[in-house]
Formats: C-alpha cells, structure tokens, sequence
C-alpha cells in the first residue's frame, strides 16, 4: 500500500454531493478547497470582486451551514473549507494531495474538467470521480500515464456524512496500490464502508437496491396491494428503512430511479432480471407529469399541507391503477400482526416465509428475486459475497445484506422455494450446498468468515482485528448473562459487556450486570472492562416503565433504592480498580450519558448522539449525571479562574434545555465528553476494537482512583445566578412553570444546595442532593403526565 499523507483535498463542483463530501472530509480534519463555475448572471460591475465571482461556492457553503441533518460534525468545520471557482483558482490543485470531481453527470463535462486537472495537478496526486453510474475508464481517455495510475472511482452515497458507503472503482490503469490505499483510507479515516466494485454499470449498491425497488414495485400492483401497506411492509419489519420502497423512491426521486433503471436495461444486455423489466404505466405516469417525489413536492404520495382531527398530515397516495391520488388507507394483513410481536430479524424473517397472505407472498417473492439476483452477479459485479452485502447495508441502510437474509432463511430452503417460483439461482450455490455447506457465513473463534466461490473455501472477512462484531462471538460460551446483558471475552484479557434489552433502555438486568461485570474483571484477573454493542443505537437511556411504575404506585423505598444502585453503578465504573472503557454510537441518551461520563475513557463513534435528556418527561438526570456535571464545572473554576458564574450557568443551560450533542465532536463542546480522557473514531464498526486497545494502554500503569471530596461549589451565590437563568427562560416562553420547577432542582444539585457560602464537598454528598430531587419529582404529577406521554407517544409534552 502506498505510503501517502492526505492533507488537502480539491473538491470540483458544489452541488449537494460536492458540498456534502466538502463538509465531511473538513469534519475529518482535511484542508479543503472547494470550486465552481462562475455565475452565469455575473454583472459587469461584479466582474473583479472575488466574492461575486465565488458565489455559487459561497452560497452552497451557507446552505449547508444552514441544512437539517447538519453535513458537518461540528459547524466550526467549516473554517477548513475555503471556496473558490474554476477560472481563478484551478492552479491552486497543484498544492492538493487528491482532486475529488463531483460535477454533472456528463462524460463530455467530465472529461472537460480532468483535462484541465492534468494541466495543475501535481504528478503522484489522486484524481477521483463521485460519478455514480458513467463507466470509470471511459473518463481518462487522452490523458497521461501518471494519470491513469492514479485515477478511480470514488462514489459517496448522499448525505456523505451519514451513508457509510464509498464504493472504490478502479480501471485496467489504476496502481493496485492506489486502489489499496483508498479501501483502507475510506475506512480508517473518513469512517466508511469501503467496498471494491468493478467498474460495471451502476457498480454494486445501486445495481442491486434499484433492482430490488423495482421488483416491488413490480409485485405491488402485480399482487393487487396499496403503496402505503408495501412501505410498512418493506420498511423497519424486515430491517430496512423506515421509508419502506415507494417513500425511498420518492426521496432519491423518480426521474433519478428511472434514469438508473433505464440504464441498467440498456447496457446490461445480460442480466436476465433487469432485461425482462418493463417500465410499468404508473411510472411512465409520473415521469411524463414530472411527479419526481419530495424535490417536485408530488410523486407517490402528495403532501395536502392539511392536518386531521389528530393534528397529522394529511398526505395522499397514489393508486397504481387509476393513478388517481387518494387518502392513504393500510390493508390489515395478518403478517403484520405477526411481524409487531417479534422483536428479532432471524425470528420474524421465519415467519414471513411462513406466512400465507397476500403481504407474505410480496416478501417471499422479492426476498427470493433478490437470493436469485445476487447470486448471479457473482463475478460480474463483484468476486467476494460480502462486497454485496457491505454495499446494500451501508448504501441503502439494510440491516443484512442480501446473502446475511439468505442465511436467515435458511440456503437451501430458499433455493427451493426460488426455483418453485420459477428463480433462476446461480449454479455455484448448488455446488456449495452440495459441498455440505449450509451457510454463506459462519463464526469461529470471534471470526467471522465468508465462503468464496472462486476458491470453494470460507475465508476471515478483511478487517481483522479491526472489528469487533459481537456475533462472532456467539459460540463461545458468555463469561457472564443475563436476559439483559452478555459478557464476551473478546481476546488479551479484555471483557466485552454487551446490551440487549429493547432499544438497549437501561433496567434491573443492565445494572446488574455492570455491577457484576466490574467485580468479575477486578477479582479474576482481567486487564480491563469495555462495554459497547453493535446496536444502531447504544442505549436510549434508563427504563421510564420501571421508573413510572414504582411512582405511580408510590413505592418511594422502592424508588429510591432503584435510583441509589443506578448512582452506585456510575460510580462503580468510575472506581473499579481496572480500566473501563465505552464504546458508543448512535443514541446515547440519559442514563448511557451518565455511565459514559464515569468512565475512564470513551471511544466515541463520530455518529453518538450524546445528552442528558431526563428534563423531557419532567425528571433531572438521576443517575450521577447532575452530580458530574457539578464535579466538571468545580473542575472548570479551579483551571479557568475568575469564571465561575458563567461556567456554571453553561453546565445548568445544557441539563436545562436537554441539549442533545448531533455527534461526537459536539458532544465535547457541551462537555459531556472531555478532551483528555475521551477520543471519536470515524468508523462507527471500528469502536469496540478501539476501546479495547485503550483499555490495554490503560492497564500498563493503571491507579485505582479515589472518590473526591474536594468538589467547589457555589451555594446561594451561584442559585441567585440560576434562578434568574431560569427566569429568563420563562420570561423568553421557552420554559412553563414545571420546567422553572426542575431548572431549579438541577440549580440546587449544581450549586451543593442553599450553602451560605462558596466551599467543597463530597461526591456522596451530591449524590444524596441529585437522588433527593429526583424523587421529589416523581412525586409531581406533570412529571408522571410527561413521562406516560412518552411511554405511550414517544414524544415529550410540555406542560
């Protein structure tokens, strides 16, 4: 692999797609110099002013300063980008270490654009194309050896900050090492799920999503079933999106589905699926009105702008055969009565393949035209199966892949089922199963290995120890579980404590188990504690039905027990005698907040959306997170001097107003991780693996810390300060009288109560003021309103 630094990087063209991977290669610690055309409409008298002359840069920066989900990780990122345009500032590539182009899809303007770039560029310097569908090699026609060496494919998946796709497409031309160094770049560094396509129409994520699209569309008025009833099928059910097929193709749009389908049919001459596919009425139907989806405000569903006797939108859908658009009304189907009570994927993948209603025949028959699809394009698209089943996961947000479903529901089961249906499956699965192979995947000994074709054997995936997938650890017997929590020895006396309750929420049987699990590590011999899981979320936070149900029934001895061992578990992992480390991502909400705070370290994927939201059902953070909050503010005077009101104002503001960090790197602008114990990783799959190299660096010289009495707090000087920060709040309408009600217990915790002057206290002594305030508050029958608004809406109340 080439031994190359990146340091800067050229981004050609600031669409969506070139503002997007501008925002995110700056959120990665890149230099970036972003260009464009000049303005079409420039003025004469504009003609000289830099700022005129950058417009179209500058405005597309400002929009996505301004855009909802945020492109950047922290939006002080975006001082990293400096903008320009392609008449002035194109010498300014020769300083670039890689030239990204993301203009129009057109191979002339490409072609245009790399013509130019050879006149700049810097021999040795990557240039690469986003292109998602023209022919890689066709672009470097005419251009120099140095060139061709170092040019490929680089395709991001919009927004580039949230898809983990970036599929890499090398030519014939191409240095394997420049290949090998943007797979392990891709990964490492811009925390991708870097995929190696071969340089075939629509590579391989859109090849086979767009194909699995269109057969359900194809099904969906072949079966007779209304679009709204496909997408809550097609959606979280079976593990994809919630926007199921037809809102996915309204959100990608129509005009942009048809263009990739259309050209599939054309230059796949081969593909026995795509080439039978006929464009059905309805879709013809919205291309000709230019019904595109949500960028044309029509397309499978119509927003109205009106609202129902509940208050929701009111949104129309179309009917396939009278494309007439109507009130969006769901078939009750059977299967999806069967598929709500079951929480695991492998269980509720079983029982559609056992279901007899028209929804079951629209998942059995996509699910095995997908099996069949993919097992063909194995070598046309791709050697190795888990290059497929990384694309769709990571591109389309598929929680499995389409050969991890296959194993769902069983190989040869399906190759069965397919061929009754008239599916062709490629002859190198028969072979497989005839070679006594069941599976496309098994695990041994924490890896996780995947057959291959070409050899007939099952190879380790690439990554290594990289990744840590916990599945991979399934046939080892658990160190320690319970209905809640496993224990995994994941290899160099290092323990694994892996979460799952539902959506990880935080109950009797996680506490236990963290509690158990320190004391297995410090009195068997381990090195150190990571707790971390390969959920899509860490946690959401404490169990609010098992705190309602003990304030309901009034069980304050109860309640303050369950709300004295959550503060003891933080604390236990803050005091333990080895080192324990968390890995996150996702949502980490209260109480895994408050737990993060008290470890020794967190290793943070950049995707962690960090916050102490208990003030949203009516509570204060409970679990030792006031009481943190407290000891970091002291930590703050002692090191910043004479701010003291102002510091503490900011710890109250962000418990206060329930302040939700939207990554990793703005979670430590809110303080809930800190800079010298705390670190992000790009590569959310990367966590695990990265907080045990950090538990092992910590157990070298690892010193059991000692509980703290030495935490400075304000007393009545710093409540007068929050009481009148609260009031503000009031008095701006951004808080009712119950939320002044719990800024002001927050304030007391904060400033070790109504102490008449500035001193130090302990940590149990916070610990007693933050437990008293919580249950005072679930006395509080707003606080009781708010939380059974959430148990039963999941949106908070105000009231």
């Amino acid at each position: 692999m080439l031994n190359k630094h990146i340091r800067k990087v050229a981004v050609l063209g600031s669409g969506l797609m070139g503002t997007g991977i501008a925002a995110h290669l700056a959120g990665c610690g890149l230099e970036v110099l972003m260009l464009d055309i000049l303005p079409s409409d420039l003025k004469e008298s504009e003609a000289q002013k830099p700022d005129a002359r950058n417009r179209i840069g500058q405005a597309a920066l400002q929009t996505a300063l301004k855009s909802k989900p945020a492109p950047f990780y922290d939006q002080k990122f975006a001082s990293r980008i400096t903008v320009g345009n392609f008449e002035d500032d194109f010498p300014k590539i020769k300083d670039c270490d890689w030239i990204i182009e993301v203009v129009v899809e057109r191979l002339d303007i490409k072609k245009q654009v790399f013509e130019k770039v050879e006149k700049y560029r810097t021999p040795g310097s990557f240039v690469t194309s986003n292109t998602s569908g023209i022919p890689i090699h066709l672009m470097t026609e005419g251009r120099s050896a140095d060139f061709k060496q170092h040019f490929l494919g680089t395709h991001f998946f919009n927004p580039a900050r949230y898809m983990r796709l970036l599929e890499i497409i090398p030519t014939p031309d191409t240095d394997p090492a420049a290949t090998a160094f943007f797979m392990h770049y891709g990964d490492v560094f811009l925390g991708k799920q870097t995929v190696l396509c071969k340089d075939t129409p629509a590579f391989i994520a859109n090849r086979v999503g767009v194909y699995a699209m269109a057969k359900i569309f194809q099904l969906t008025h072949e079966i007779g079933l209304d679009i709204a009833t496909v997408d809550t099928l097609t959606g979280p059910a079976i593990g994809r999106p919630k926007t199921g097929t037809f809102r996915l193709g309204d959100l990608v749009g129509m005009d942009t589905a048809v263009h990739v389908i259309n050209g599939m049919r054309q230059n796949c001459p081969h593909d026995e699926q795509i080439g039978a596919f006929e464009v059905p009425r309805f879709l013809e139907f919205l291309i000709e009105n230019k019904f595109f989806g949500n960028k044309s405000g029509k397309g499978f569903y119509q927003k109205t702008g009106e609202r129902d006797e509940k208050g929701r939108p009111v949104v129309l859908a179309l009917n396939l055969d009278t494309l007439e658009y109507g009130p969006s009304q769901k078939t009750k189907l059977p299967i999806l009565d069967t598929l709500k009570q079951i929480d695991e994927l492998p269980r509720r993948m079983k029982a559609i393949f056992k279901g007899t209603d028209k929804g079951a025949e629209l998942l059995q028959r996509s699910f095995l035209g997908l099996f069949a699809y993919a097992s063909n394009r194995i070598p046309e698209i791709s050697d190795t199966l888990y290059a497929i089943d990384d694309a769709l996961r990571a591109g389309f947000a598929w929680e499995k892949g389409p050969f991890e479903y296959w194993d769902l529901v069983g190989v040869a089961e399906a190759v069965q089922a397919a061929e009754a249906k008239g599916e062709k499956i490629a002859p190198w699965v028969s072979e497989m199963l005839a070679a006594g192979h069941t599976s496309f995947y098994k695990s041994e000994n924490g890896k996780r290995l995947c057959y291959n074709p070409t050899t007939k054997t099952f190879d380790p995936l690439p990554g290594g120890e990289s990744f840590i997938v916990l599945d991979a650890w399934r046939d080892q017997k658990p160190v320690f579980q319970n209905a809640e929590v496993t224990l995994h020895d994941i290899g160099n006396g290092v323990l694994c404590l892996e979460f799952h309750s539902k959506m990880n929420a935080i109950g009797e049987g996680i506490l236990r188990g963290l509690n158990e699990s320190v004391r297995i590590a410090e009195e068997e011999g381990w090195k150190g504690l990571v707790i971390g899981n390969n959920a899509q979320n860490f946690t959401v936070g404490a169990n609010l039905m098992m705190i309602a149900m003990m304030a309901y029934q009034q069980e304050w001895d109860e309640l303050n027990m369950a709300v004295r061992i959550f503060q003891q578990t933080s604390m236990r992992l803050r005091y333990s005698s080895v080192p324990v480390v968390m890995a996150t991502q996702g949502y980490v909400f209260g109480g895994g907040c408050e737990f993060a705070m008290h470890c020794d370290g967190v290793v943070a994927a950049a995707e962690s959306y960090i916050g102490l939201v208990e003030v949203g059902v009516g509570l204060i953070p409970g679990g030792a997170g006031t009481k943190e909050f407290a000891v970091r503010a002291s930590d703050a005077y002692t090191r910043e001097g004479d701010v003291q009101i102002p510091t503490l104002i900011e710890k109250f503001k962000t418990i206060a107003t329930a302040q939700v960090a939207t990554s990793a790197y703005e979670a430590f602008n809110y303080g809930y991780l800190l800079p010298q114990k705390d670190q992000v990783v790009h590569n959310t799959a990367r966590n695990i693996a990265e907080a045990k190299a950090r538990v092992l660096e910590l157990a070298e010289n690892y010193v059991q810390p000692i509980q703290r009495k030495d935490i400075f707090v304000l007393g009545r000087t710093g409540l007068g300060a929050l009481y009148i920060a609260a009031h503000s709040l009031k008095l701006g309408n951004y808080a009712t009288d119950h939320d002044i009600k719990i800024a002001q217990k927050i304030a007391w915790v904060l400033c070790g109560g109504d102490l008449t002057s500035p001193q130090q206290v302990s940590e149990q002594y916070l610990l007693d003021l933050e437990r008293e305030a919580f249950l005072s508050l679930c006395g509080e029958q707003k606080t009781l309103e708010r939380i059974q608004q959430m148990l039963e809406s999941g949106k908070p109340l105000r009231n």
